[in-house]
């Protein structure tokens, strides 16, 4: 099949039969990086050898959040942002299974019987090296090419892609983000690292500087490391390059961290209205200015900056 248009669901009963007898693809793939496209397009190929669909199911929340919340890493990418990067590589549906006890608790031999043959009548299943399904993760690629084989279903292991001499992985690009290393996390993304949240009353200190920033609250995913940044802002179908500053304010003598995007060229309010931001490029860290008139100065650098990283981008 193949389609731009991704069907998000949430219900395994809500699995249409157009979507059965095709290529299925089980992980997290949180982040959609460039390993994740790499398995996608053999999953594509496989759909269409069986003249069906491609199929990626996911769990929501990620097990470790149920089973050792404690251990569980911050996410990259919330499930409606991981269903448009999976629609834009070609998937024509996500299934986000609401990870609860009763699945947790299938064997590797139940998970298969339920969910590859009977729910999602799987022809082809696409898979990396280190799939691991079931009750405490007991199933691995050799059993899942046994049950495969037995039930005639054909089945392909894709070797992870590397990044100058190592794997990447959603782990690694974590580490990457949370270092404010947005350039080589880019590289190995299929889209530039976004964060989503809701804008709320900050001091209102840009403003009055000349520099109106919206404080973006609520976010859900792995923060970058502090800094300021050049990015692109998202708010009612408009896109609006930015200069992104993540962090304390020393200059004022505040610790709490905040997001504050200054969306350049933007007139109006976004107060009570979701944002959403690119984070492209890291452009210094935060430091504590002497007076107003030092800060201003940088800031207008840093406007300028943040223009020209995104006029480039483009």
């Amino acid at each position: 099949m193949g389609s731009d248009t991704l069907q998000l669901i949430r219900k395994i009963s809500d699995v249409s039969s157009t979507l059965q007898y095709g290529a299925v693809a089980i992980g997290n793939f949180d982040g959609v990086h460039q390993g994740h496209a790499h398995l996608i397009r053999k999953l594509i190929e496989h759909a269409r050898q069986n003249d069906g669909a491609a199929v990626v199911f996911t769990f929501d929340p990620h097990p470790v959040r149920l089973l050792r919340p404690a251990l569980a890493p911050v996410p990259l990418t919330w499930t409606e942002r991981k269903a448009e990067l999976l629609g834009e590589l070609g998937v024509d549906a996500l299934i986000a299974y609401p990870t609860d006890e009763t699945l947790l608790s299938l064997s590797p031999q139940e998970f298969f019987l339920q969910i590859i043959l009977e729910s999602l009548r799987a022809r082809a299943i696409v898979e990396g090296p280190n799939f691991f399904f079931g009750r405490d993760r007991v199933g691995d690629v050799h059993l899942l090419a046994e049950l495969c084989q037995q039930h005639s279903i054909s089945m392909e292991i894709v070797q992870p892609v590397e990044v100058e001499d190592r794997y990447i992985s959603s782990s690694r690009i974590r580490d990457l983000i949370a270092a404010g290393d947005m350039a080589l996390a880019r590289e190995m993304l299929t889209q530039p690292y976004r964060i989503r949240g809701m804008v709320t009353h900050g001091a209102a200190r840009g403003a009055g500087l000349g520099f109106p920033t919206a404080n973006v609250d609520a976010v859900d995913t792995l923060l970058p490391a502090p800094g300021v940044y050049a990015g692109r802002a998202y708010s009612e179908g408009e896109i609006w390059p930015a200069a992104i500053h993540l962090g304390p304010n020393p200059t004022f003598g505040e610790q709490a961290v905040k997001v504050e995007v200054h969306l350049i060229g933007y007139e109006g309010t976004l107060y009570g209205k979701p944002l959403e931001v690119d984070f492209l490029e890291r452009l210094r860290e935060i430091h504590s200015f002497d007076g107003i008139d030092q800060l201003v100065a940088q800031l207008r650098v840093d406007v300028s900056q943040a223009a020209d990283v995104c006029h480039n981008f483009e």
